[in-house]
């Protein structure tokens, strides 16, 4: 996924700017990244809770995960109501 190697991007779901928001800053990153596509939410959220705890995420609370003094979101953006599209927001930041 752009902007954060080390979580996948779901199949079926591509970025949505060219470039996430990343600062860096001296405790952590904050990384903002955006991905859409025609799959459903509940696929999304099924991927990310099984694939996330194999990369050494523990999910915190639904749609949270944490690991390693990082905390990592999941936010679904609406994007209107005629629109099949599922968009996610992922956000990173120190925890």
């Amino acid at each position: 996924m752009p902007g954060l190697a080390d979580v996948p991007a779901m199949p079926g779901l591509d970025p949505v700017d060219a470039e996430p928001l990343v600062f860096d800053k001296p405790d952590g990153r904050i990384v903002q990244a955006v991905l859409s596509g025609m799959v459903p939410r509940g696929a999304v959220l099924a991927f990310y809770d099984q694939t996330l705890p194999q990369l050494g995420w523990r999910r915190a609370a639904e749609r949270s995960f944490v690991r390693e003094g990082e905390g990592l979101r999941l936010d679904f953006v609406a994007t209107g109501a005629s629109s099949d599209k599922t968009t996610v927001r992922f956000t990173l930041t120190p925890r």
